[in-house]
């Protein structure tokens, strides 16, 4: 009779739980023993595999960096240069192509909404449809939020936006996904500054 292999580590679990309570021990006669759990650096590599988005920006079709938050620490020239070759890439792509664009070592997804593009830097290996449905929550709690929702509003309330990201997302990962939460977490904290 074969054995059978090791399980494989859940997607951000610590592989050292996929062998069970008896780990590395076997037990049972006629068993080969399985190997010893991994490091703890493995764990931590196979924790550290969250989504984890470089920047976000929203730009309008002339160029003009409307909100930019950056969840990785650049100098302010890294930064311009960023904004002006995510915007030249993003303007420039065909309506017909998809709406993810490998950029560098990482991956920019964008939505345009009128005339303000969305755009996320990601890992290369994130799942673009999941970060294209975020872009998407994130227009709908601003259109929620402010009604109807247009580009002045993100330019005179820009520490409003701020405070929805920082609701949404945290530390570069997608921390809430309900609209609902957000939204009630949203008039929480506007009631408290009034």
């Amino acid at each position: 009779a074969r054995s059978r292999p090791p399980a494989r580590p859940r997607r951000g679990a610590c592989a050292a739980s996929a062998f069970g309570a008896r780990g590395a021990q076997g037990g049972g006669r006629g068993r080969r023993t399985r190997p010893a759990p991994p490091s703890r650096s493995l764990c931590a590599r196979f924790s550290a595999r969250a989504t984890m988005i470089r920047f976000l920006l929203l730009q309008n079709r002339a160029g003009k960096t409307r909100l930019a938050k950056y969840y990785v620490p650049l100098d302010d020239d890294e930064k311009h240069q960023l904004e002006r070759e995510v915007h030249r890439v993003v303007v420039n792509r065909d309506p017909k192509h998809t709406n993810f664009v490998e950029y560098r070592a990482y991956k920019i997804i964008y939505r345009r909404y009128a005339g303000l593009f969305f755009s996320l830097c990601v890992d290369v290996n994130d799942n673009e449809l999941a970060l294209l449905e975020a872009v998407h929550l994130f227009v709908e709690v601003l259109d929620h939020f402010f009604g109807n929702v247009c580009e002045l509003d993100l330019v005179f309330n820009f520490h409003k936006v701020y405070l929805i990201i920082d609701e949404f997302i945290l530390a570069g990962e997608i921390q809430e996904t309900s609209k609902k939460q957000i939204m009630e977490r949203l008039g929480e904290l506007e009631a408290v500054r009034e």
